[in-house]
């Protein structure tokens, strides 16, 4: 039985996690449909680019959701409250490590090349915005940019191992220890 949806913001999510489970190129029209109970008249509707269409507003969707909720924190709130936000909000976003990141996933296959400007864009961005609330709290600008490169690398080997080790805990033990490391500077 095939899903009925109103607006485009209702499909976005719900074909993005079909791209997180079977990866772009695993991720066959049929498959969508099956996966999302959305007719194919509707998935063209929506998006007559095709899949290149369908993961580029999958890429902005998820660039929007973390410019609101984890790069506009860290470069305009008070430094510690949003360096502990941002550890709420990559928790939950990542559902606990349970969710891999579809822009990393993107960034590992052939993938990378199609949409290479938005993924180095969503690492750049994270890396800046985390070492500028570090600077921000205090912290050399040099020793802010390596925290910063080595926190947000943490957080997504973080991912992969957690799924890698079907160890639910793993990504907050991650997080845990990220954290604890970070906030020796902050």
């Amino acid at each position: 039985m095939t899903r009925t949806v109103f607006e485009k913001s209702d499909v976005i999510p719900l074909v993005a996690e079909v791209f997180r489970e079977l990866g772009y190129e695993g991720a066959s029209l049929s498959k969508i449909t099956a996966r999302t109970r959305l007719s194919k008249g509707s998935l063209y509707y929506f998006f007559p680019g095709g899949k290149d269409e369908m993961a580029a507003e999958i890429l902005a969707h998820i660039d929007q959701w973390f410019i609101k909720n984890i790069y506009e924190p860290l470069e305009k709130n008070e430094p510690k409250a949003a360096i502990d936000h941002m550890w709420q909000e990559v928790d939950t976003y990542f559902k606990s490590g349970q969710r891999i990141c579809l822009i990393g996933a993107f960034a590992l296959d052939e993938t990378r090349d199609r949409f290479a400007a938005v993924i180095r864009q969503y690492f750049v961005r994270w890396i800046e915005a985390f070492s500028a609330a570090l600077v921000r709290a205090g912290i050399s600008k040099e020793t802010a940019d390596q925290i910063s490169e080595e926190t947000i690398a943490g957080i997504q080997g973080g991912l992969i191992l957690s799924r890698a080790l079907h160890d639910e805990y793993f990504f907050a033990r991650t997080l845990a220890n990220l954290s604890k490391r970070v906030s020796t500077y902050v």
